[in-house]
Parts: structure tokens; sequence; C-alpha cells
């Protein structure tokens, strides 16, 4: 078998493989469901096909470099200083190439600071170990809650089988209506924390005093989860965000039994009073 053969083949195999890696590995992003998910996911992928490209380039010319040009086949090695030319080639490529990953990532990353106008917004605060979610404007204006871990002590401890969703379960979701721009402000109570759902390419730290915001528009209704990805104490693990997408008719009605079970609360600690 000739050597354009033999590296005809492994770059075949390189790309079957790095395609099957990067597609179908339960540990790779999850399915975009955003536009702003979707531009980073493109991006990513298209970012690595250019470093498999640079690769196989520049191992390719290696490798054949070496077995054709070895002193034991009778090639004597070449003696010169330098090429102007050359060195002008090889700046100038990794500079367009750099310069055109660049222009969709400024452009993404411009987007993804653009928080105005927005639907609904909720401020996310980051506690020791839990969130507090309050809706501030919008649709579900005055519904406050805390959202904590609840996955089962019994799995924590071990004593039974680890649930499909352990550690990312909580006893409040945060709802939000399909289709709609959501604004989410992030603070902290006490520590540093970090507000993340990766499906819809939202990752913002949650600083104590501070005040900093994101956005999404999810895509169609579902359940997503994410994590404190913060190191903010011993419970770190114990803060998943889980956040579910309703219909405009089911959102409507959601906000609709929030305010009427908060009522009833009020209600009844007036009459306690």
């Amino acid at each position: 078998m000739s050597s354009k053969s033999v590296m005809a083949l492994l770059g075949s195999a390189i790309l079957a493989f790095y395609s099957s890696m990067a597609f179908s590995s339960k540990y790779y992003h999850p399915e975009p469901q955003s536009v702003i998910a979707q531009q980073i996911y493109d991006q990513h992928i298209t970012a690595l096909w250019i470093c498999l490209v640079i690769f196989i380039l520049v191992f390719g010319v290696m490798f054949y470099s070496i077995l054709k040009h070895r002193k034991s086949v009778g090639h004597k090695a070449a003696n010169f200083h330098h090429s102007t030319v050359v060195e002008i080639i090889w700046t100038a490529i990794p500079l367009l190439i750099l310069i055109a990953m660049a222009f969709p990532a400024t452009r993404t990353v411009v987007a993804m600071k653009d928080t105005s106008q927005p639907d609904i917004t909720i401020k996310a605060t980051g506690y020791q170990w839990m969130w507090g979610y309050d809706y501030l404007q919008g649709e579900g204006e005055g519904i406050s809650f805390f959202s904590k871990l609840s996955t089962p002590v019994a799995q924590l401890n071990g004593s039974e089988p680890k649930g499909e969703n352990y550690l990312l379960e909580v006893d409040n979701n945060v709802v939000v209506p399909v289709g709609k721009k959501i604004r989410v402000i992030m603070t902290a109570n006490d520590v540093l924390h970090a507000w993340w759902v990766p499906a819809f390419g939202v990752k913002q730290d949650a600083i104590p005093g501070f005040i900093r915001d994101a956005w999404f528009t999810a895509d169609k209704p579902g359940i997503y989860r994410g994590q404190c990805v913060e190191l903010c104490g011993k419970d770190h693990g114990y803060m998943p965000i889980v956040v579910e997408v309703l219909e405009q008719d089911k959102y409507a009605q959601w906000v609709a039994d929030k305010k009427k079970a908060s009522a009833a609360i009020v209600n009844t600690a007036a009459v306690g009073n």
C-alpha cells in the first residue's frame, strides 16, 4: 500500500472518530434551545473542524517529509537559511483564520449582552445553597419563591439508587413561556455563584453587591437543567437550576395558580394575626 493511501485511510479514520465524538457523546453540548446557544454551538463546531484540518495538514506534511526524505532512501538534508515569502505566508494564513473566526464570535457576544426590551424580567439570587427567584416585570410580576435541591436524602447517602436527574432536580422550577425574551438579573446574597443553563447558552456570575444580567428565548417547551458553576462552598454541587418552558396558555395558568396560592397564604396569615 502506498504512503498516499495510508495517509488517506488515516485521515478518514480521524474524521470518522472526530465526528462521532463531536456529535454523539453524552458528555458534549446539549442540543441548543435558543438562538444564542445555536450560534455558540455552530461556532464551536466550526472551530473544531478548522483545528482538525490544520492538524491533518501539518502532521500530514510532517509525516510525508519524514517518510519520503529520510536518510535511508538516499536523501540529504538541504542547507538553507530562511525564506521571507514562506514566513509571510505562514504568518498571514493563521491571522486570516483568526479574523474569520472572530467576526461571528464578536457578533454573538454583542447579541448575548443585548438584554433590552425583554418580555419578562426575573431576578435570580444565589444563596448558600439554593436559588431565589423574583419575577420583576412582565406576566408573572410579583411572583417570588426559593428553588432548592429535591433529590431524596436516601439517594444522597447511597441507600437508594440514583435517579435519572440526580442532583439536577428542584422543588420549584423557574417557569417561562416559549418564544418570549426572558431577561435574568443575577446577584448573590453571600458569596460568588453562577447561573448556568447550557441549553440556552446562558452562563453568568452572580456577585454579592452587583447586578449582572443575561437573556434567552426558548425555542420549544420542555424542561432544561443547569447548575451553579462558581465554587461557592461545601454544598456547591447541591444548587441546580431547572427551567420549565410552557406554551403561553399553560404559562398564564401557572401564573394564575401561583398568585392565587400567594393570596391564600397572605389571607391565612392575616386571619392568624
